[in-house]
């Protein structure tokens, strides 16, 4: 058994929908599920596969990490062995011992906050690496005395963690 529906639609037309069948109505027949899939579907398909491609694009040539002024991934990689960042952080790639001190920063470049309140932006990186507790009273991390220049090298490397 068959239940119609009454549906007033914006035009005053009415339409009559028996299981997602239009009946009797002056709707035309590309609007109906039949004839609307076929004729549709070839012209919807390349526009969402296109969109799906652009959204992937970026004006830094696909790079989704903040870029660092004046910073070097290599270098900083280097700072971050010579200043033994890895005796209270695990860092992927940077020997030493691994400590567990500090929170591991193998994603800390897709945080959107580090040190859990402070904006992951690249300029805030900087200043969180040159005097932690100047941005957060009371936090373990002691300031090594880096200078900026260095601390742009190693948040250069640390937005590489993805």
């Amino acid at each position: 058994m068959t239940e119609t529906y009454r549906v007033k639609k914006n035009t005053s037309l009415l339409y009559y929908k028996s299981h997602c069948h239009i009946v009797n109505s002056t709707v035309p027949s590309f609007f109906t599920r039949t004839a609307f899939r076929p004729r549709i579907l070839p012209l919807l398909l390349p526009l969402f596969l296109s969109i799906g491609l652009l959204a992937g694009c970026s004006e830094e040539g696909g790079s989704r990490h903040p870029r660092v002024e004046g910073g070097d991934a290599d270098t900083g990689k280097r700072l971050m062995t010579q200043y033994q960042c890895s005796s209270c952080h695990q860092i992927p790639n940077v020997p030493g011992p691994q400590g567990e001190a500090g929170p591991s920063l193998e994603h800390v470049g897709r945080l959107s906050y580090i040190a859990g309140g402070i904006p992951n932006q690249a300029d805030r990186m900087v200043a969180w690496l040159r005097d932690p507790p100047a941005l957060k009273p009371g936090t373990r991390m002691p300031s090594m005395g880096l200078s900026e220049q260095e601390a742009r090298h190693m948040a250069a490397y640390l937005y590489t963690l993805r």
